[in-house]
């Protein structure tokens, strides 16, 4: 996203601060005027920024800063331009609460508008698939009779994303089309019925008079406008023209993928009040992303979005049980290997899911980006491929007992033999994090037997009190501090006794989740970092990715994380 150029700049100010004995009047007005340059070169209206600037000289007391510590200064700085740079693209701080949301098991019709040309009916396509993934039976119904191919476009993008749609080639006026279409899906128990409507401009007073009648007869719940990312700050002009003739609930902002003005127009939006539920980041289907201005911030000034990934992730809806029972065992098959690969490539362009990661640089992936890292894991889903079944159902023991199979392997799915031995390197560093989660041993089972004792009111079967005592340290010194904490807090609020493991599945979730529970498996900063350094001692991901050329590393390590039971 071109955005990262301006995290990169707003970082560049940030920086400064770093090179300072004590941040003093000149030293803040001097990042405040690096800050500010980079937010008018990415198209923020001039008085916005001013704004900025003022709300974070009057968060910033420097008679209370003197007596702080250097890095606790830093600290403050750092926390007050994130927080304005958060009001600027959402002026309630990232606090909204009112955004509106379908509710299933009953009709939600929602309603597009926005110029020709917006990306609007490609964006009904994305909403309408995206909410179909999360359980909802979702259907399109087309009223654009203006534009000539636009029930034929719909109807396409439909069919592609398996998605119901209504239109018609002979009904010429759009108001009926709405309304037969949307009570066709009411009566079929659709849940939420979407409704493409003409693109238009304010000048164009006849499909504007349309646009108001198709709302006013559906009476939709909610109406949403579409807006170019890359027309910068002019989008508060369409923005407010479209909201006093309709009652627009919500902004989705399109092409964000690829131009500098983007931050621009973000803000100017959100200047009007309008809440902006989604951005659209590129031309795939699963390319629109929930819209959390803090997530967003945080994302374009590289310190990841931690949410924004839990939500991918959660979308798979992964619930092997033959996997889960695996992992009990200590067990990571190269089937496991093969399925959670097949689920990566579902989660979109790695560099989407990288940008999600604290402290990931946007370069990591190299030379081909995105486009060589999709290669690289098809290469190595063409070799699993090339296994037999009992070599699947293997935890990779049997290539090692016989090489030659390695060979084959190579001649079967027409790779260099180095790369089949990376793929079952790769292989290898899983399955002994795995090893160390299940089993006898494991903590999986020893936190299942401590479980088991609460709820008899006793010991497991042969365990002494010490040896029950020894087995609590081991586990937590086998786990994170900051899951241990939760774990503690949890035993000591009332409830009383050992979280069950739906529990412990939810705690990860804010404790890093898989990597949250290896604690020291890897060598990254952040918890996600840690998980894919692998649990051989790596160097966390940059290292791994490094040493296996690419992208090919980081793939198979978030694809363990996104396999892991409990991620419902």
């Amino acid at each position: 996203m071109v955005l990262n150029d301006l995290g990169r700049k707003i970082n560049s100010a940030l920086a400064s601060l770093a090179h300072k004995p004590a941040i003093d009047a000149e030293a803040l007005d001097a990042m405040l005027k690096d800050l500010c340059r980079a937010l008018l070169e990415a198209d923020v209206n001039v008085k916005l920024v001013g704004a900025l600037r003022t709300n974070i000289k009057n968060l910033v007391n420097l008679d209370e800063l003197a007596s702080a510590p250097v890095a606790s200064q830093r600290r403050l700085v750092q926390r007050a331009v994130f927080d304005e740079l958060v009001r600027l693209v959402d002026p309630s701080g990232g606090a909204a609460t009112d955004r509106w949301q379908p509710v299933k098991g009953k009709p939600n019709v929602i309603m597009f508008v926005g110029l020709q040309g917006s990306g609007k009916t490609t964006s009904c396509t994305k909403l309408a698939y995206y909410y179909a993934k999360k359980g909802f039976k979702t259907a399109m119904v087309c009223t654009d009779t203006f534009r000539a191919g636009a029930f034929d476009q719909l109807k396409q993008n439909a069919t592609k994303a398996k998605i119901p749609y209504y239109g018609s080639y002979t009904e010429t006026d759009p108001v009926q089309i709405a309304v037969d279409g949307v009570a066709r899906f009411k009566k079929d128990k659709f849940e939420l019925i979407i409704i493409d409507t003409s693109g238009c401009h304010v000048t164009e007073a006849e499909l504007f008079g349309e646009m108001t009648s198709i709302a006013d007869v559906v009476q939709p719940d909610n109406i949403i406008f579409v807006m170019d990312g890359t027309i910068g700050q002019s989008a508060e002009i369409q923005a407010r023209n479209f909201k006093n003739a309709v009652n627009v609930g919500s902004i989705v902002m399109t092409k964000m993928d690829g131009h500098a003005k983007g931050g621009g127009a973000i803000s100017a939006v959100a200047a009007t009040g309008s809440p902006i539920i989604f951005i659209g980041t590129g031309e795939h289907m699963q390319d629109l992303e929930r819209f959390d201005a803090r997530g967003f911030i945080s994302k374009m000034m590289g310190m990841g979005d931690i949410g924004g990934l839990v939500e991918k992730l959660q979308d798979l809806k992964l619930e092997n049980k033959d996997f889960i029972k695996h992992m009990e065992q200590g067990v990571y098959t190269m089937r496991d290997f093969r399925e959670q690969l097949t689920n990566m490539m579902s989660l979109g362009p790695m560099s989407k899911i990288m940008s999600m990661m604290p402290g990931m640089p946007a370069d990591l992936l190299g030379a081909g980006g995105d486009e060589m890292g999709t290669k690289r894991m098809r290469k190595m889903l063409a070799v699993m491929d090339s296994m037999t079944d009992a070599e699947l159902d293997s935890d990779g023991q049997v290539f090692k007992d016989q090489p030659t199979r390695v060979e084959r392997l190579a001649r079967g799915a027409g790779s260099p033999l180095v790369e089949v031995q990376m793929l079952l390197q790769m292989h290898a560093q899983f399955a002994g994090m795995v090893k160390k989660m299940g089993g006898k041993n494991g903590w999986m089972t020893q936190m299942k037997q401590m479980q088991q004792a609460q709820q008899g009111g006793g010991l497991p079967k042969g365990m002494s009190p010490q040896q029950m005592a020894k087995m609590q340290k081991q586990m937590a010194g086998k786990m994170n501090p900051q899951l241990v904490k939760q774990m503690r807090a949890r035993m000591a609020g009332g409830r009383g006794g050992m979280p069950s493991m739906d529990e412990m599945m939810e705690m990860m979730g804010g404790a890093g989740g898989l990597a949250g529970l290896m604690g020291g498996a890897g060598g990254g900063a952040n918890p996600l970092a840690g998980l894919m350094g692998g649990a051989g001692g790596g160097g966390g991901l940059a290292e791994m990715m490094k040493n296996m050329g690419g992208a090919l590393g980081g793939l198979g390590g978030l694809a363990g994380l996104g396999g892991f039971p409990g991620m419902k």
